[in-house]
């Protein structure tokens, strides 16, 4: 019983932060809420599991961990891995007086 306070103070606590952030014409759903509560725990956090010592550290973790994962599957891409110079190449001093030398 008194994980299921804890699972639904935690639940008030998210719907509140959520709806004060959100614009006044639109709500957040018991569906929405279902949805980021099954999305925390998949993503390693467990609501009213009693370890509130790291709380704040555990659900951030969970956050940041979720937001990697949609980025991740965001149509946009990823950070490019590779890289590109502009301007002329770079040519040897040698390189250069052999084609340019008098």
């Amino acid at each position: 019983m008194k994980s299921l306070i804890q699972a639904v103070v935690i639940v008030a606590s998210l719907t509140a932060s959520a709806t004060v952030f959100a614009q006044s014409n639109s709500r957040i759903t018991r569906e929405q809420v279902r949805a980021e509560l099954i999305q925390l725990q998949q993503a390693g956090y467990h609501v009213g599991d009693g370890d509130q010592a790291h709380y704040p550290d555990a659900i951030q973790a969970a956050q940041a961990r979720i937001a990697a994962r949609n980025s991740d599957l965001s149509g946009y891409g990823g950070n490019a891995a590779g890289s590109s110079q502009s301007g002329r190449p770079a040519v040897s001093a040698a390189d250069w007086n052999a084609m340019y030398g008098h």
